[in-house]
């Protein structure tokens, strides 16, 4: 009789899964999904993802070369990292953070910051902790938080006021009053991402201490997100929330070599705060992932170990900064307001203007969302120039915000840029 039934029944579905993926979004088709090369014409320039179409430097790949001829760094790395990464983290970031940072009990070197991001989740996180995120927020929070039982809490920057023409970064503010009223006495964690993705905002002293003091009074976690820090532009003060009076204790710096020397598929990242924080987040790392990929942490520190000699970092934001320009410029000519981001290497563009048919043969996939994704959908098959709807970074309750934009990534070589801004004139043409 049960062979019968198991030969009949609808057996697709037999152990059902768990509602974090649904809490977490993560059983929605991602935006990365939809807008993947697979999906789009394939001459169509890629400004969506934000990987770089260009090479690490030769100096960091020949040090990547060398560890896997050598026998130690093609096995397993201790789960803090490998010692030769961590003190180029000390040397390089420990002026930063004005501190003599501890190699064995303040720097854990992790499989990407996202890893290291949940590592942290895992940690410190008990079941319906609140975690207080800024909109538009990097989409791997929500996941990362409900999955380790945490539920997001969300304030939203605001856009610039239509008063603004020629907005900056800068110009996308937070209400401290929001913040404040966003604590509840389930409050653990709040994330500080600058500069910040998509927006480029580079956060102010200011705004910085007003976080610092609601944390304080709070008692809450700080996680700040720097992994664009190497990306600030036009003589913009990045300032290190945890090296604000009292922050130290309560902040965990998140940095990636990925970001940072164009190395994005190499998943290795580092945190650095007090031991209290680390040794926690090390006690779940290593049941995680137990160790980061060895070869390459010894090529992520030859990168630092380097960089200030050879000015690559000065060298590269004179880099971006050119091709930063040559999206700016082109939208300028479309006469399209645009976001000029103060750093990291993304370009909100506001495409509520961007017209186009009801009756446009969108995929389902599409149809279901905001009409930024249809209007990005709309510019990748007809313009040839692929980008990120906003509001795939918001909540469902603030989602009509990022509505009105969406994110270009400048992170590829002028070429590629030159193209995409040529392509992009086409524009002019579906504007209302």
């Amino acid at each position: 009789m049960s062979a019968i039934n198991s030969s009949t029944q609808d057996r697709s579905r037999l152990i059902p899964f768990s509602s974090r993926l649904k809490e977490g979004r993560a059983l929605a088709l991602d935006v990365w999904s939809i807008f993947s090369a697979v999906n789009l014409p394939a001459d169509c320039i890629n400004l969506g993802q934000g990987y770089m179409n260009f090479a690490p430097p030769k100096w960091v790949t020949t040090a990547a070369e060398q560890a896997l001829q050598s026998v130690p760094p093609n096995h397993y790395s201790h789960p803090r990292g490998r010692i030769r990464l961590r003190e180029a983290i000390k040397a390089f970031y420990g002026p930063q953070l004005q501190r003599d940072l501890d190699v064995e009990s303040e720097i854990l070197v992790t499989s990407g910051a996202n890893e290291g991001q949940y590592s942290v989740f895992t940690a410190f996180l008990e079941q319906g902790d609140e975690v207080i995120m800024f909109e538009p927020f990097f989409d791997q929070y929500l996941p990362s938080v409900t999955f380790n039982g945490g539920k997001p809490v969300y304030v939203p920057l605001h856009p610039p006021k239509d008063s603004v023409t020629k907005p900056t970064s800068n110009d996308w503010t937070i209400d401290i009053d929001e913040v404040r009223a966003a604590v509840t006495p389930r409050t653990k964690m709040i994330i500080v991402n600058t500069p910040h993705n998509p927006i480029g905002k580079v956060f102010t002293r200011k705004e910085l201490e007003s976080i610092a003091a609601i944390a304080e009074e709070f008692n809450l976690l700080v996680m700040s997100d720097e992994v664009y820090d190497c990306l600030v532009f036009d003589g913009k003060e990045h300032v290190r929330i945890a090296t604000l009076p009292g922050m130290w204790d309560r902040t965990v710096t998140v940095g990636s070599a990925g970001k940072a020397f164009a190395a994005t598929g190499w998943r290795v990242g580092w945190l650095i705060g007090p031991q209290s924080i680390i040794q926690p987040t090390l006690a779940a790392t290593t049941r995680i992932v137990f160790c980061t990929n060895s070869p390459l942490q010894e090529a992520a520190a030859a990168g630092l170990e380097q960089a200030k000699e050879r000015k690559f970092f000065e060298t590269q934001r004179e880099e971006y900064t050119e091709r930063r320009k040559v999206l700016s410029d082109a939208f300028d000519e479309l006469g399209l307001k645009y976001t000029q981001p103060e750093g990291s290497y993304f370009i909100l563009l506001d495409i509520s203007q961007v017209k186009f048919p009801e009756d446009y043969p969108f995929p389902q996939s599409v149809l279901g969302r905001g009409r930024d994704f249809r209007a990005c959908w709309f510019i990748a098959m007809e313009i040839g120039v692929s980008s990120i709807p906003v509001s795939e970074f918001y909540c469902e309750e603030h989602a009509n915000i990022g509505e009105a934009y969406a994110r270009f990534a400048f992170c590829k070589d002028l070429d590629t840029l030159r193209e995409a801004a040529k392509r992009l004139h086409k524009l002019k043409d579906y504007l209302q």
